[in-house]
């Protein structure tokens, strides 16, 4: 009986374990979220790629938990704000940082 209650007490501890490991932090993703955020940059970088009049070629797309970058240059400021509107757009995106800037 104490051997039976030994091996579950372990199994629980090695789930458990496991289970932590593959958790998030603040500033580290979990495996999981890793896979969504790859999921919101490529439709963010499709989305962009799709809207004529935004040389979006120029621009870098990065995404930490639902949050996305946009980095890199635009010709003119209503570019930069309808990438911006663009990514707003993609479902998961939970915020929009802008650092377009004007070449």
């Amino acid at each position: 009986m104490k051997t039976t209650s030994f091996k579950n007490a372990a199994m629980i501890a090695l789930v458990a374990g496991a289970l932590g490991a593959c958790a998030g932090t603040p500033k580290q993703e979990s495996t999981g979220e890793v896979l969504d955020d790859s999921v919101i940059t490529t439709k963010v970088k499709t989305a962009l790629l799709s809207e004529k009049g935004i040389d979006s070629t120029s621009i870098s797309v990065e995404t930490f938990k639902g949050r996305v970058l946009l980095a890199g240059f635009v010709k003119s400021p209503d570019q930069r704000q309808r990438a911006e509107g663009v990514t707003r757009s993609v479902s998961g995106v939970k915020a929009v940082n802008n650092q377009i800037e004007l070449r």
